[in-house]
């Protein structure tokens, strides 16, 4: 029981530090919001599996799209975005860009953490290699993608924050339902599309860290403009 806790948490947590300490350079956002972040995201999985087992009982939108789309992709993602907004967005002070990214990954890798250590408990711990390199890392990246969204929108326009709030979610879903609907069709075919997808995945994420980078390089080279 402690061996499938520890490798389930593991992961999560060493991509959280991995992600975390990429701030340094423009200050790194205090531990105790991220943690609670990474804790709101872990307590996620329980509503998510009652209503997931809901609708299974029901035989309501079973089918495999529904499935990878609605009732992971959309469902997990509107959850964690609801967390994100609810408890960080409109609450928590952003210094940069890249604090998004931060409150992003932590509560994707709270709730893929929990889930992780559920689906060892059902089918061993020999499984947590490939969980480790799959499912925790692209929940990881969904989270990214949603905290970049969701940053850019701390620093936007007015008539721009809709635009990024819209995006926060649907990159993510879409993102998601797709990896989804990828691993439920697994076969001799599909499991080459999952290299090259996790491939643009992470080539998406660094992206979006990049663009975070030089959206704060600029917005501090403006705020030293305004000043002189």
């Amino acid at each position: 029981m402690l061996a499938a806790i520890t490798a389930g948490i593991a992961p999560g947590i060493a991509l959280l530090c991995f992600f975390y300490l990429k701030q340094h350079q423009y200050g790194t956002e205090p531990i105790r919001p991220v943690v609670r972040s990474f804790v709101f995201g872990a307590m996620l999985v329980f509503p998510v599996m009652v209503i997931q087992h809901g609708f299974k009982v029901e035989d309501v939108l079973q089918s495999p799209f529904s499935q990878a789309y609605l009732m992971s992709g959309l469902l997990e993602e509107f959850l964690k975005w609801f967390i994100f907004y609810f408890t960080v967005y409109i609450h928590i002070e952003f210094n940069d860009f890249y604090d998004g990214i931060i409150y992003g990954v932590a509560i994707s890798l709270g709730f893929a953490s929990v889930e992780n250590v559920f689906y060892l408990f059902a089918y061993g711990i020999q499984e947590a290699w490939w969980r480790a390199l799959l499912p925790v890392s692209s929940h990881a990246l969904f989270g990214l993608m949603m905290g970049s969204y969701l940053g850019r929108g701390k620093f936007s326009l007015q008539n721009k924050i809709g635009k990024w709030i819209s995006l926060s979610l649907l990159v993510p879903f879409l993102f998601h339902g797709t990896y989804n609907y990828l691993v439920l069709q697994v076969n001799s075919n599909t499991i080459y599309l999952m290299i090259p997808f996790m491939l643009i995945l992470w080539f998406v994420g660094l992206r979006k860290m990049k663009v975070a980078d030089l959206n704060q390089t600029e917005f501090l080279q403006s705020k030293d403009m305004r000043m002189l």
